[in-house]
């Protein structure tokens, strides 16, 4: 897995409202938040369920139909609980690993952008606050970007036992970016269960930090 990959730019450098700009390396598909959360009748529902229609019919037993509809229910509720702690965007990453001894297998990850509310402090204050204030956090790391002055930091957690989860080690590194009003952090954070591919998986991140922005590069280019 190279940690350098085609960049693709996000639907969000066409929404003026968006109030931060980033871009994605190839391999992420963004999960439409908007979309899937839609309210019962309205217009977004009633497309999600139109785009859904051919795909249900095209199951041919009603068990793994209904075992579908119960995973998209449950995919629905883990994006109702990101977006209850102010996550904005969501992105699920499918990359082939092309290196060590399971060359060719699928690795999978999580890219969500979410905001924290911040008391006010100078910005480089607030980056170094944000990655101390877990002490779970490895791997520190304090960058210079052209959005700002930013901070990065990484954890592995395991479920356990009780929670009746597989225990497989969660690797998220998270990116801390102040906005400029002093009072907003952009938090970016990049999950996944290839613990050893943390080298990689960082880059990625970084790579995104950099693109990110608080103006919008269209407008920045004229």
């Amino acid at each position: 897995m190279h940690s350098r990959i085609a960049i693709t730019i996000a639907d969000s450098v066409n929404d003026p409202g968006a109030g931060i700009w980033f871009a994605v390396p190839g391999g992420f598909t963004e999960m439409p938040m908007d979309v899937l959360l839609a309210p019962p009748s309205s217009t977004e529902a009633n497309r999600l369920k139109e785009a859904l229609a051919p795909l249900l019919e095209a199951i041919p037993d009603g068990v793994t139909r209904q075992q579908f509809i119960a995973q998209l229910a449950s995919g629905q509720q883990l994006l109702r609980a990101l977006r209850e702690v102010g996550t904005v965007h969501c992105s699920l990453g499918v990359h082939r690993d092309d290196a060590g001894e399971d060359c060719g297998r699928t690795l999978h990850s999580l890219f969500t952008v979410s905001w924290r509310d911040v008391a006010w402090s100078p910005r480089a204050v607030s980056a170094a606050r944000a990655v101390a204030s877990t002490e779970e956090h490895t791997h520190i790391e304090y960058l210079d970007l052209a959005s700002g002055p930013a901070s990065m930091g990484e954890t592995v957690r395991s479920p356990s036992p009780e929670a009746g989860l597989p225990t497989t080690p969660l690797l998220q590194i998270y990116a801390y970016l102040p906005h400029p009003d002093c009072r907003r952090l952009a938090v970016l954070m990049l999950s996944t269960t290839a613990v050893e591919r943390r080298d990689q998986y960082r880059a990625i991140l970084r790579q995104i930090a950099e693109l990110t922005s608080f103006g919008s590069p269209l407008t920045e280019a004229q």
